[in-house]
């Protein structure tokens, strides 16, 4: 199905708060196979609303709106709902009765009735929350009001969106998408590798850069089931075959959770030794759910004492080679795995600037080693962009070294 997104509130448009909500709405709903033809973040003006949710209506399968659904002054999506598809608000005393069971000692209730007063028609997503939230077919076509708060929104995004659309009888489209994920290849050599694809019929090709990936969509739009599934399969053995190992996983993958299931498969521990990274690395594959089962931990050893200290890097190595070199990079890795008895091991060393550099190490030169199957061994690199650039690529390439190392070993 195809659908817009439509997040309200003057904190929006104003830069006081980021909206969050819009992206992990279509993220997953993209990931759940449906089009978003439209995002939109409008301010709590309630004519604009009702425009922007009139033109959405007539173009769209379904509509998402967050925001304005609470109980101050400045909270108009009902009322301007009502007013644009002309349905009486309309008293629902089971949310009424909600908000009295839930109320603090200091509390009036009428300062949150409001919260109960809906759009003629509305129908309440789930009636045990303490949240707001409703659905409104209108012309046949569902639009989901959820809280502006993001855990709430996400929530009953989950757990009551999603599963409505999912058996929808009103879908006409047969969509089939994919996000590959990509490291390694500019979002040029990307494009001109896959222009031929951009050609068929009812394929839509999407270039998406992330920090320091490039994120590309695939997306089938049929009207014919079977149809759609050809056509898919078709383009995702092209994209596969023309990006190649540039490719680290799909859709809700990051580096760190393949990397992590690399290990996983070949029962495997790492570590990591951090300088300019300053815990990057580590805090990555932290992000990612049972890594403790993957990861046996890390050393952010800045200084040259601390490496010397805790990664017995010897004194000399780093007097007379700098701690932004292959050397120190080497023995970064393999003391430390030596030290922790880890399987595999990588370490980064390099100048993030903005000063530090010269002409012989300017900034962005970084070394990686990594320590794997009794063999060691450092590359050096030059990137580009300001510190938090070179950081963040410092640290993507860091675990697509620990990738690449282990897709050169079969499965145990």
């Amino acid at each position: 199905m195809i659908g817009e997104i439509i997040a309200i509130g003057d904190e929006l448009i104003s830069g006081r708060t980021e909206n969050t909500t819009s992206a992990f709405a279509a993220r997953h709903l993209f990931a759940a196979g449906h089009e978003i033809y439209a995002m939109h973040t409008i301010g709590d003006n309630p004519a604009l609303i009702g425009e922007v949710l009139k033109r959405a209506l007539k173009r769209v399968d379904f509509v998402v709106v967050t925001g304005g659904l609470g109980s101050t002054t400045d909270d108009l999506t009902n009322e301007a709902v009502a007013e644009a598809l002309d349905r009486e608000p309309i008293l629902y005393p089971e949310i009424l009765k909600r908000i009295r069971e839930h109320l603090d000692a200091n509390q009036q209730v009428s300062n949150l009735e409001k919260m109960a007063w809906l759009p003629q028609g509305a129908e309440i997503l789930n009636e045990k929350a303490k949240m707001a939230g409703y659905l409104l077919v209108h012309n046949s076509i569902p639009v989901f009001f959820l809280p502006g708060v993001p855990y709430q929104m996400r929530e009953l995004l989950l757990e009551h969106v999603l599963p409505r659309l999912a058996g929808w009888s009103g879908n006409h489209h047969r969509v089939k998408q994919r996000t590959y994920k990509t490291f390694g290849l500019p979002e040029t050599v990307i494009n001109q590798r896959l222009l031929a694809l951009e050609r068929r019929d009812s394929i839509h090709i999407g270039y998406y850069p992330v920090n320091c990936e490039v994120h590309v969509s695939l997306t089938v739009l049929e009207e014919n089931k079977q149809a759609a599934e050809e056509k898919f399969i078709d383009a995702d053995r092209v994209i596969t075959d023309a990006l190649g190992d540039a490719i680290y996983g799909t859709d809700q993958d990051t580096l760190a959770s393949v990397v992590g299931k690399l290990l996983q498969d070949r029962h495997k521990m790492l570590s990591v030794a951090e300088s300019c990274t300053g815990g990057m690395i580590g805090k990555r594959i932290t992000e990612v759910a049972g890594s403790s089962t993957w990861f046996a931990g890390g050393v952010i050893a800045y200084s040259n004492r601390l490496k010397e200290i805790l990664l017995n890097v010897d004194h000399d190595l780093l007097n007379n080679y700098g701690a932004v070199s292959e050397q120190v990079a080497i023995a970064m890795a393999a003391r430390l795995s030596e030290r922790i008895s880890s399987d595999i091991s990588v370490s980064v060393t390099g100048i993030a600037g903005p000063t530090g550099g010269s002409d012989e190490k300017p900034v962005g030169t970084v070394y990686i080693g990594i320590f794997y199957n009794n063999k060691v061994t450092a590359h050096l690199h030059h990137f580009s962009g300001n510190r938090t650039r070179i950081r963040d690529t410092t640290t993507c390439t860091a675990l697509d070294t620990v990738r690449r190392a282990l897709l050169t070993d079969s499965v145990q």
